[in-house]
Order: C-alpha cells, then sequence, then structure tokens
C-alpha cells in the first residue's frame, strides 16, 4: 500500500500578483486539476537533466525526460507528487497578518472512521506549507452534498435528502476536537439546506459559523435558510467549487501515462513502468491566505491525498 500526496504549491505564484478578497472565483475541480498540471511540469523541468553541447557544439540537444524518481519524492510509504521543497514554504509576513481559510473536502466512499486520520493529515501539510499554528476558518465538504434544482423550493427538498447526517455528526466531533485544541478557530459547513442545518446545529457542541452555498441552478438563497441563518448567527457565502472534485478517473488521468499525465502508475502501453494497483482518491484541501490589512490574496494552493493498493 502506498499513500500518495500530490500539491500545486502557490498558485498565485504563476497567476496575477493581486487578487482582491472575493475574486478570482474558478472552479475549484478545473483549477485543482489545472494547478496540479502546471506544478508536474514546473518540478520535472527543476529537475531535468543539464543539456549542454556535444563536441563542442552551440546547439542544445533536446534534454531527455526527468525520470519519475527524480522529480517525485519517497518519504518510507508516502510518495510526494511532486516532491516538495519545504525550505522555500511559509508566508512572506507573519501569520497574525494572514486570514486563513481551509476547505477540506472529504470524497465519496471514504468512512467515518477514517475521517480524522484525513481531516490531520491535511490540515499538518497546509500548516507546513503556510509555516502557521493556527486556520482561522476551517470549512468542511462532506460527500454526497449538494444544491441543486431549478428553484429554491426545490433545492431545499433535494438538499433535505442528501448525505448522511449521523455519519457527519459523526466526523464533526473531529473538528470539534481540532477547535478545541486550537488549530482552527471557527468552523463551517458546505452544501448545508435549512432543513439539514437545522438539525446540524441541534446535535452539535461547536456549532459552524459557515454554511458555503452554490447556487448555480438558484437565482437566491432560500428564504428559510436566509431566515434561520440570520437567527443561528450563521454566515452565508455563496461559491462555485464542485462537490465531486477529484473522481478516480481523473486521478488515474493526473497521473497516468496519457498525453498529459505524469507518468507514475504502471501502463502496459508504456513498457509496464510504473507504479501498479488500485486507486483511491481520499481528501483534497484548498487553502488561501489574505493579507489582513490589504485585503490580498498572496498564497492559494491544494493537497489531495490518495491511496494505490
Amino acid at each position: 500500500m502506498t499513500k500518495i500526496i500530490l500539491s500545486t504549491g502557490n498558485v498565485m505564484s504563476v497567476g496575477p500578483s493581486i487578487i482582491r478578497k472575493g475574486g478570482g472565483n474558478s472552479r475549484s475541480n478545473l483549477e485543482l486539476v489545472n494547478s496540479l498540471r502546471d506544478n508536474f511540469a514546473a518540478t520535472r523541468l527543476d529537475y531535468a537533466p543539464d543539456a549542454s553541447p556535444a563536441n563542442g557544439s552551440s546547439t542544445l540537444p533536446s534534454p531527455p525526460p526527468t525520470p519519475v524518481e527524480v522529480w517525485t519524492e519517497r518519504d518510507d510509504k508516502t510518495l510526494y507528487v511532486p516532491r516538495i521543497n519545504w525550505r522555500a514554504a511559509g508566508l512572506r509576513e507573519e501569520a497574525n497578518d494572514y486570514e486563513i481559510t481551509v476547505k477540506l473536502f472529504l470524497l465519496p466512499d471514504t468512512s467515518v472512521r477514517e475521517r480524522e486520520q484525513y481531516a490531520r493529515e491535511a490540515l499538518g501539510l497546509v500548516r507546513k506549507e503556510l509555516g502557521i499554528q493556527t486556520i482561522d476558518l476551517l470549512i468542511v465538504s462532506f460527500p454526497g452534498m449538494s444544491f441543486e434544482g431549478t428553484c429554491e423550493k426545490e433545492a431545499e427538498r433535494i438538499n433535505a435528502q442528501q448525505g448522511n447526517l449521523e455519519e457527519e455528526l459523526a466526523s464533526w466531533k473531529v473538528f470539534e476536537d481540532l477547535h478545541s485544541q486550537g488549530l482552527a478557530k471557527r468552523l463551517g459547513v458546505a452544501e448545508f439546506g435549512s432543513e439539514k442545518l437545522r438539525a446540524f446545529i441541534e446535535r452539535t457542541l461547536v456549532r459552524p459559523t459557515v454554511d458555503q452555498v452554490n447556487l448555480q441552478d438558484c437565482c437566491n438563497v432560500p428564504a428559510p435558510l436566509r431566515k434561520l441563518a440570520e437567527e443561528e448567527g450563521v454566515e452565508l457565502n455563496v461559491h462555485t467549487d464542485c462537490t465531486d472534485i477529484l473522481p478516480r478517473g481523473t486521478l488515474r488521468e493526473l497521473l497516468g501515462h496519457g498525453p498529459r499525465g505524469a507518468g507514475v502508475l504502471a501502463d502496459p502501453a508504456h513498457g509496464g513502468a510504473g507504479l501498479e494497483g488500485e486507486l483511491s482518491p481520499q481528501w483534497v484541501v484548498r487553502y488561501v491566505a489574505f493579507v489582513k490589512d490589504r485585503g490580498v490574496l498572496e498564497n492559494k494552493g491544494y493537497f489531495a491525498g490518495a491511496e494505490l493498493q
């Protein structure tokens, strides 16, 4: 069994130098996949063999492909794709100068028992990447939740039947522990309609202070949800994230030998080189760091965890 950690690095380092808070909302699944591919390519280039002219020629030969084992890194049973330069990690200013928001996507087919490990693993990577101890807001996206429908009433009705409340409540205890340990100042959820949010609040010790909803099929926040949020002091945020952010097929395509693949997984068409086994995505985490006094997004990136058996 091999644990695979994928990382994008700071996506702001290759995009606009300044993005104001609330701007730059691309769909998360596209941003994740494209940013991973960009980071794979950049790291392969960083570790590419030197191409020196042969026999005094002034023409540089085409460099050979960078071997996978050079631009990735294995630590015991964990494979980092690509390898991470932790010495270059960290924020430019003091941690207190930032507002740091993290969203953890718990993916389908993951058990409640495993979610504590995934949460601590994901947050540990974010804290190490940013050089911080505490997250200002941690939003949890549970699998199977969405906010879909041609009208607000239909979206509420469908949402009330989604997910598994008992599993979500059991998983929430992990995040309540993270809050009590001071690792996350505030907690939030995603895609909870009024019925779901009310039932959740009534049975939690640490209530969510934020509820993110995707209104791509609806024009407005449903009135019952808006009323409940006002009564309970829950902040409603609209977003464009994809709930199933990293499907199995997408992950295998990313790591396979296809035209834009990383070449990490074995493929008979390419001599069978690479890792073999069943690949299962487990979690994705996105982090953003805003400079408080300027409202500028300085650092944004993703990590993703998967298992190869």
